[in-house]
C-alpha cells in the first residue's frame, strides 16, 4: 500500500484553523481526508462540524471524509486509521492532524519517524502554521509555543491580514522570517486556500533544495564582515529595548522583538569533512536537541560527487545522498538552523573547524 501523506496543523487557538479546515473537509476536491482532531479541554470548538456525542470516535461526513478525535495517543489513532484503511472499512487518501493552540509539533512529528509501524503506514508531508495577523504580535511577544509553532512550519499562512494596516502585516512577516527563514509565507482570507498550497508540500523530503527567502540572506551579507562567507545574526542592538511584554513596535522593519525562536544560516564553498562533520553535530544535537526545533542542509562533502542533504527535528536527524553536483555549478553547502536560543557563535565556529 503507497504511504498515505499526513499534515500538521498548528497555530494559535483564532488563528483560523477551524475555518481552514471546514473548507478542506467541505470543498469538492475529489480527495477524502481523515481529519485527526486533538483538541482538549473545554475549548473544543468544532462541535459545529464534528456529530456530538457518539461513543464511536470515528466520525463519517457526507463527502467521503472522515473526522475523528484522539482517543488515547496519535499512535493509536493513526494505527487505528491504517488498519482499518487496509481493511477497507474506511476509505481516506491523507491525514490532517490539528494540534491544539498551545502543542508544541515537534513530538506529533517525531511520531511518524520514531515509530517503525506509523513510518510503515504514513509519510509525514509538512507542518503548516497558521498566524492571527491581528494577535499574532502579542502571541509572538507572550507565549513561546506561539513562537515554536512558527519555527516547526513548513509554511505559513497569516489570517486576518484585512484588520490591519498594511505596515503592522509587514512588519509581522519580517519578524516571522526572522524566526524561520525557510517557510514561505501566505496571506490568507477566511481560510480559502487552494488545496495544492495546503497539500504535497514535501516539507519533510530530503530534496536537494534548500529554500530561504533570498530578502533574508541578503540582509545577512550586509551585516556579515571579513571574508567569510558566513551568514551573521541579527544581534544589532536596536537601542530602545523595550521590556513589555507586549508592547507592539510600531516602527517598521529595522526594530523587530529579539525572539528566542531564531534562525541562522551557514554557508561555504569550502567541503565538509564527513567524520568531523558528524561528530560536531552528533554533539550539538545531543546537549541542543531539545531546543532545535528544525534544520535542514544542502552540504558540499569531501569524497562525494553528489549533494548530501541532511535535515532534522529536536534530537532526530537524518541523511541521504542527492543528486550529483551539475558540471559548472559551484559547490556551496549551505545549512538553515531553527531554535530556542541556540548559541550561535559554538555552532558556526563549530561547522567551520568541520570544513576540510
Amino acid at each position: 500500500m503507497a504511504l498515505i501523506p499526513a499534515t500538521i496543523l498548528t497555530g494559535f487557538l483564532g488563528s483560523g484553523k477551524t475555518t481552514l479546515l471546514k473548507r478542506v473537509l467541505q470543498e469538492a476536491h475529489g480527495q477524502k481526508i481523515a481529519v485527526i482532531e486533538n483538541e482538549f479541554g473545554e475549548e473544543n470548538i468544532d462541535n459545529d462540524i464534528l456529530v456530538a456525542d457518539t461513543n464511536e470516535q470515528i466520525i463519517q461526513m457526507s463527502n467521503g471524509c472522515i473526522c475523528c478525535t484522539i482517543r488515547e495517543d496519535l499512535r493509536t489513532t493513526l494505527q487505528d486509521l491504517a488498519q482499518k484503511k487496509r481493511k477497507g472499512e474506511l476509505d481516506f487518501e491523507r491525514v490532517v492532524i490539528e494540534t491544539t493552540g498551545l502543542a508544541d509539533p515537534g513530538p506529533v512529528a517525531q511520531t511518524f519517524f520514531m515509530d517503525d509501524e506509523i513510518a510503515e503506514s504514513f509519510l509525514l508531508d509538512s507542518i503548516l502554521t497558521l498566524v492571527d495577523a491581528k494577535h499574532a504580535a502579542q502571541q509572538l511577544n507572550d507565549r513561546q509555543e506561539a513562537r515554536r509553532q512558527v519555527g516547526f512550519a513548513d509554511q505559513i499562512f497569516i489570517s486576518k491580514t484585512d484588520l490591519v494596516a498594511p505596515e503592522e502585516v509587514g512588519a509581522l512577516q519580517h519578524r516571522l522570517k526572522h524566526m524561520n527563514p525557510r517557510a514561505p509565507q501566505k496571506a490568507v482570507h477566511f481560510g480559502q486556500v487552494p488545496i495544492s498550497e495546503v497539500f504535497d508540500l514535501r516539507g519533510f523530503n530530503l530534496n536537494a533544495k534548500l529554500e530561504i527567502d533570498p530578502d533574508f540572506l541578503k540582509e545577512d551579507e550586509d551585516h556579515s564582515h571579513g571574508d567569510h562567507d558566513h551568514a551573521h545574526g541579527h544581534d544589532h542592538a536596536h537601542g530602545e529595548h523595550c521590556n513589555h511584554p507586549s508592547h507592539q513596535h510600531g516602527h517598521g522593519h529595522h526594530h523587530h522583538h529579539d525572539d528566542d525562536v531564531k534562525s541562522f544560516v551557514f554557508r561555504s564553498e569550502r567541503a565538509f569533512d564527513p567524520a568531523k562533520l558528524e561528530d560536531f553535530l552528533g554533539a550539538v544535537i545531543n546537549i541542543y536537541g531539545p531546543r532545535m526545533l528544525r534544520y535542514k542542509g544542502v552540504l558540499h562533502m569531501k569524497g562525494t560527487d553528489r549533494k548530501v542533504i541532511f535535515q532534522g527535528v529536536h534530537q532526530l536527524m537524518g541523511s541521504d545522498l542527492g543528486p550529483q553536483w551539475a558540471e559548472g555549478e559551484q559547490r556551496l553547502s549551505k545549512m538553515v538552523f531553527i531554535g530556542i536560543d541556540l548559541p550561535k557563535d559554538i555552532l558556526l565556529q563549530g561547522l567551520e573547524q568541520s570544513l576540510v
